[in-house]
């Protein structure tokens, strides 16, 4: 597998993080890895998408500067990026503290 392009801390966008975070399935992933640990994308396969689909999502994290991606093999790991808090303080947290499960896995029920 080839490595992951990761964006330098000078291409991350506010616009481009509120773009990927705008998604309930992306904005749950966020919110899971605001714990400070790094997961497995195996442990979002509970998400009513394709394997695929959660692929995507990932990538999109990772475009948008918010992720970290590292590979071991076949397995991606995700955590948040460091550089993310020292662009935008208090941003994800906020988002976070801000975001209402119920609302978030309503709004993934009704995808096609």
């Amino acid at each position: 597998m080839r490595p992951q392009r990761h964006p330098e801390p000078s291409e991350i966008t506010l616009t481009g993080v509120l773009t990927a975070l705008s998604d309930p399935i992306r904005l749950s992933i966020v919110c899971s890895l605001s714990d400070g640990q790094e997961h497995g994308v195996g442990e979002f396969q509970h998400f009513p998408v394709v394997r695929s689909t959660l692929s995507h999502h990932a990538k999109v994290l990772r475009a948008s500067g918010i992720t970290f991606t590292r590979t071991v093999g076949t397995h991606c790991y995700l955590s948040l990026r460091s550089e993310l808090e020292e662009l935008f303080p208090g941003l994800i947290a906020k988002v976070v503290a801000l975001a209402d499960p119920e609302q978030i896995a309503k709004s993934m029920a009704v995808r096609p």
